[in-house]
């Protein structure tokens, strides 16, 4: 979608593909580090006490933040078009 997007732009072809390579990388270096901090914090909360009483209801609100998400993003496809 992005590489989409730019290249609509009126931007010089020097250099594009190694611009959105360097983008797409770095982005996905991004994901990493914040899939293994969420990790890391995992692993320490699933060995407190708390984490039982607190499981269902974390999972709970993240998967409503998750159907407010993709209903948003369907929303917006839909008017869209």
């Amino acid at each position: 979608g992005l590489s989409t997007k730019i290249i609509e732009y009126n931007i010089s072809s020097d250099g594009l593909v190694p611009n959105l390579l360097a983008f797409n990388v770095g982005v996905e270096i991004g994901q990493l580090l914040a899939l293994g901090a969420i990790l890391i914090v995992m692993g320490y909360w699933r060995r407190t006490r708390s984490f039982w009483r607190h499981a269902y209801t974390t999972n709970v609100i993240m998967m409503t933040a998750g159907f407010l998400l993709i209903g948003y993003q369907l929303t917006g496809l839909f008017v869209a078009a």
